[in-house]
């Protein structure tokens, strides 16, 4: 039954029955955690044959000895490899270390610090810089801005990416804003698929904004379907070329949620003439990435047939994790009023959004029987989630069980909290 359509008397029923739930989970001394979208240990393990797989040989296809210095754009092998992932030819691949957060970091830094452009063009040089962040977003993109001193504007997300009504309309009116977050494929934390006419608006920002502006484009998800046929994304890359705004888009991608989480390969994909200027100021920092660990996944994928097959590995992991918590939330909150969420074909989360006012409380009706959940707040800019309504669920690190026995838990505290709400 919909909350809203509860009598008193059913709304006490219901409440002295949660509490009784209630009482029976926090006796039972759970230690559950939904909070980061880590891999499990049994798809870490998918690439154990990493270790070893080079048996001695590390030369590269070219001759290039992987363990010596040089190579700061990464093997032509691993970024003919990769590219592929991103949809870009190889020519416009950098492959750095084994994080793609750092590269991310190491582009704004560089736009505020040096310019994309040259000494001129350096955000640093105004006296503020802004930029867009879809809501519910990813964290660490926040964390950047934050830290750097980026101011964040907030814009919504639908289901199918960022409001670009919204997006143009704050772009052509304020010049102060230098660039969007997207995660385009399975967005973190929705799990939606940026439309095909979304991307090539985005593409199209670069011509309203000018040539300082930056879509920094978090493809994480790229290859991390849960189902054979998942949607795919388009080519922001051919929407770029045909509006002439090439510079204006970064992507980037990683293995750190395919092979090693901690040691994996990433890699960014731009313009010839973003790669050339980024490249110089890298040669300040490095004097190449890890070549020996790029050629490692060369030999263990081979080809893009050798890392589909691996992530058909992956889906068949997550796939129960996933619907374990879809099924759950379905059968206990489906038509009651109490929340709302969407079914994510791909990627590491569900977003579930409670009544207003109601996520922080969730939280820690769960923290307090012993369910961790990622923060409230924590998918918006600094950490202000207007409508206190969000929760971030990442089923993919815990057992199958333990998965379950949150999800359960889940839902008591979303009904509690919600009941509670309704008789104040």
């Amino acid at each position: 039954m919909h909350v809203e359509q509860m009598s008193g008397e059913q709304l006490q029923a219901e409440l002295q029955a949660l509490e009784t739930r209630y009482a029976e989970l926090a006796e039972l001394n759970l230690k559950l955690d939904l909070t980061r979208g880590k891999p499990g240990t049994e798809q870490v393990s998918l690439s154990d044959a990493l270790d070893g797989i080079l048996g001695g040989d590390y030369r590269a296809a070219d001759g290039t000895d992987a363990r010596n210095y040089g190579g700061l754009d990464g093997l032509p092998e691993a970024k003919q490899l990769f590219a592929g992932t991103l949809g870009v030819p190889a020519a416009e691949l950098l492959i750095g270390g084994n994080s793609s957060l750092t590269l991310m970091y190491a582009v704004i830094d560089f736009a505020l610090g040096t310019g994309l452009r040259g000494p001129e063009s350096a955000w640093g040089n105004e006296d503020e810089v802004k930029f867009l962040c879809p809501v519910p977003g990813y964290d660490r993109h926040f964390a950047i801005c934050e830290h750097l001193g980026i101011e964040m504007i907030p814009v919504p997300m639908l289901s199918t990416g960022p409001d670009m009504d919204i997006v143009e309309e704050l772009v052509a009116a304020d010049p102060a804003i230098k660039g969007i977050w997207c995660v385009p494929r399975f967005s973190n934390p929705t799990g939606c698929v940026y439309s095909r006419a979304t991307v090539e608006r985005l593409a199209r920002l670069g011509s309203i904004a000018g040539d300082n502006f930056i879509v920094m484009y978090d493809n994480a998800y790229a290859v991390h379907t849960l189902d054979a046929d998942a949607e795919a994304l388009a080519d922001i890359r051919e929407f770029c070329i045909r509006h002439n705004t090439q510079d204006s888009v970064f992507q980037f991608g990683s293995t750190s949620k395919i092979t090693f989480a901690g040691a994996g390969v990433a890699y960014l994909a731009s313009s010839p003439d973003n790669l050339a200027a980024f490249k110089k100021h890298l040669g300040f920092q490095t004097i190449g990435p890890d070549k020996v660990n790029q050629l490692r996944h060369v030999r263990f994928f081979r080809d893009a047939a050798g890392i589909a097959a691996h992530m058909e590995k992956h889906a068949a992991l997550l796939r129960p994790r996933f619907q374990a918590v879809l099924d759950t939330l379905e059968s206990e909150l489906a038509g009651t009023g109490m929340g709302e969420w969407l079914s994510p074909r791909g990627g590491y989360f569900i977003s579930f959004n409670s009544r207003p006012g109601l996520a922080r409380e969730i939280i820690r009706l769960a923290a307090d029987i012993g369910v961790a959940l990622t923060p409230a707040g924590a998918t918006f800019p600094y950490g202000d989630d207007p409508a206190d309504s969000n929760i971030r669920l990442a089923p993919s690190y815990p057992s199958l069980e333990d998965v379950q026995a949150t999800a359960e838990a889940f839902v008591v505290c979303v009904k509690l909290a919600s009941i509670r709400q309704k008789l104040q």
